[in-house]
């Protein structure tokens, strides 16, 4: 049976602060990388046409809350409350948290995923009930593996038409996985 988890609604890193989002989020997110294609281009969702998708994306990260199963996290920089520059989502497993996240174009470069990636896998390893952290990413896209790597995440394999990533194509996408455990 799995336990429920306490998780927190805030974590702090030397540059970061990675906090439980609100609906008042939605125009920061919008007009910071939601609605760019670079950004959006290996994310599981379509760029965002109207700041009402991200209202409602933002509203389906409460309800995942609510339900213990998935922790999203806006990220903003120590110093700027309330102006995110990315997101980072856990999703409970049975005995694992998998990882996906988002960072706007201005801030890549500056080791900030890396930075909040590293928080949560050791926070969740550090959890009795979580034996595994992982992610994947499309396998053109090399930033993200990086990211992984940097965070201490081994490179496991392939995953073969794993999944979709609509800005791309329809079509299910090879996919590179990661994983760090305990």
């Amino acid at each position: 049976m799995e336990q429920q988890l306490t998780v927190p609604e805030e974590f702090a890193t030397a540059r970061l602060i990675l906090r439980k989002p609100g609906i008042e989020d939605a125009e920061p997110i919008f007009s910071t990388y939601a609605r760019d294609a670079r950004v959006c281009r290996y994310t599981t969702w379509r760029v965002h046409g109207t700041i009402d998708e991200t209202r409602n994306y933002l509203g389906s990260c409460r309800e995942q809350w609510s339900g213990g199963q998935g922790f999203a996290y806006a990220i903003d920089l120590t110093g700027t409350p309330g102006r995110p520059i990315g997101m980072i989502h856990m999703r409970r497993g049975s005995h694992q948290m998998q990882y996906g996240y988002v960072l706007a174009r201005d801030a890549w470069g500056n080791g900030f995923m890396t930075e909040a990636l590293h928080c949560l896998v050791d926070w969740a390893l550090s959890q009795d009930e979580i034996w595994r952290a992982a992610a994947y990413c499309d396998v053109d896209n090399m930033a993200s593996a990086r990211v992984m790597e940097k965070t201490g995440m081994e490179f496991e394999g392939v995953l073969r038409r794993y999944c979709i990533h609509p800005n791309v194509s329809d079509e299910p996408r090879d996919c590179r996985i990661y994983a760090k455990v305990r």
